[in-house]
């Protein structure tokens, strides 16, 4: 009973005391006004009963509810069969089904992250009661993982590393690049949704897998300490020129390496961020390496054309070895080389300005 109470807690964390609501109708072909749904939400994989909602003869029903105080997950469940949405604030979703394949012959609309998430788990039945080959769930998971690198601290992102196949985590934490993509969403949230409920969640995931790695072999050449030699890294920029890391570190005194996304939302602050850094302190021998993962180069090019440092573009983006090497976790993620040493790891940004200043 404690631990039910404890659960039914951080549902209610969850949602909003203004008053505000969102709401969810449709029409469920082939059901009648025997049929009832029912309203569920989700706390990090745990679901509670919201409401239960009558179907009309015509197969119509709608129904709202108190809205959350931040994006959370939802479902409407027909007996054994579910559909997940996201909810963020006053959303009002259209959500239609037809009867006997309720969870998968279903459309949902009124939200991109909503249509998001209906498009993952369509995908996912592809690779259901093993259908699928190997090469095409890695093909299909380096394609999500792209997507959640471009916005870790999304509701899709949650949703997509919290994603079970035939009884198995989609992303599993004794994976290490499936670590590193679940690293990425938990320092998310924990930089930007410091007081979301799911975040304590997140990063317990991330550090129990983390800690399970490390008991078992770890590659010689990944850098796990915050001090340590570079590792090369070799990247053309926008106009196809050859910038080497270890050539860049030899003729400036300090530099930062940056591992970014410019599609991600974070982007423009961390740039602006590190402008007014390299505007401090270039003078004085600073110089910025700064590394694209996303998943192509457009946004990358726009950006890079207007930046005053050295931006180079990685078109392996997540699955790069350089993100294995340098173990990037999450993005951004920024390390202060001086001397041919890292000699700083920062992967709250707000720490960056400061921590730059002490090797100047």
């Amino acid at each position: 009973m404690k631990k039910i109470l404890l659960m039914m807690a951080a549902v209610v964390m969850l949602t909003a005391c203004n008053g505000n609501k969102f709401s969810v109708e449709g029409t469920i072909e082939g059901a009648n006004d025997s049929t009832t749904l029912i309203l569920e939400q989700s706390s990090n994989g745990e679901w509670f009963i919201i409401d239960s909602i009558a179907v009309g003869k015509d197969g119509k029903y709608s129904v709202s509810a108190p809205a959350p105080e931040v994006p959370s997950i939802y479902q409407l469940r027909l007996g054994g069969q579910g559909i997940c949405f996201p909810i963020d604030s006053l959303d009002h979703l259209t959500i239609n089904a037809k009867l006997p394949n309720f969870a998968t012959d279903y459309t949902v609309s009124g939200s991109d992250h909503a249509v998001q998430i209906m498009k993952l788990d369509k995908e996912a039945l592809q690779f259901a009661n093993g259908k699928g080959t190997d090469a095409e769930l890695k093909a299909w998971k380096d394609k999500l993982s792209r997507q959640i690198v471009a916005d870790p601290s999304g509701i899709v992102a949650y949703y997509s590393i919290n994603k079970y196949i035939n009884g198995k985590p989609l992303f599993d934490p004794l994976d290490d690049n499936d670590l590193r993509i679940i690293g990425a969403v938990a320092n998310a949230f924990n930089s930007f949704r410091p007081d979301d409920p799911r975040t304590d969640y997140l990063v317990n995931v991330l550090l129990d897998g983390q800690r399970r790695r490390r008991s078992m072999s770890a590659p010689t050449d990944t850098l796990y300490a915050d001090v340590a030699s570079i590792i090369d890294i070799k990247l053309q920029d926008y106009h196809g020129k050859d910038y080497s890391l270890s050539k860049v570190a030899a003729e400036n005194r300090v530099v930062l390496l940056d591992f970014t996304a410019y599609t991600a939302e974070f982007s423009p602050q961390i740039n602006k961020l590190l402008n007014d850094i390299y505007q401090s302190y270039h003078s004085r021998g600073l110089e910025i390496y700064q590394v694209s993962l996303d998943q192509d180069n457009v946004a990358w090019r726009q950006s890079a054309e207007n930046l005053p440092w050295i931006t180079v573009f990685d078109p392996m983006s997540v699955n790069s070895k350089n993100v294995g090497t340098y173990n990037v976790t999450s993005i951004p993620t920024t390390f202060i080389i001086k001397g041919g040493d890292i000699v700083e790891r920062i992967e709250d940004a707000t720490n960056l300005k400061a921590a730059v200043a002490k090797y100047m």
